[in-house]
């Protein structure tokens, strides 16, 4: 079970990078300074951020209008729930 909570630490610590990393595309998006690519935001949902993708793009009304950051944050998601699920059969 411990595997599980390790699991949850990190998927936490990833989407709070996340969020953070939407907040500040959000903030050079308004000040045309260099930006954060597209694909770090995209890596960041898929391989552990979705909660964060999602909630950064709802705070801060950023990357909305794209349909594949929506389709990018759900698979996310969908594999993120799924190895959680796997993790606690597993080691239960």
């Amino acid at each position: 079970m411990i595997v599980f909570w390790i699991y949850l630490i990190v998927i936490a610590v990833i989407s709070l990078i996340n969020f953070i990393l939407y907040g500040v595309d959000k903030k050079k998006a308004e000040s045309g300074a260099w930006r954060i690519p597209e694909k770090t935001l995209l890596g960041f949902s898929f391989f552990g951020g979705a909660a964060g993708g999602f909630f950064g793009m709802f705070t801060f009304r950023h990357k909305t209008k794209h349909w594949y950051f929506y389709a990018v944050n759900i698979l996310g998601a969908l594999w993120q729930v799924v190895l959680g699920v796997y993790l606690i059969v597993a080691f239960a």
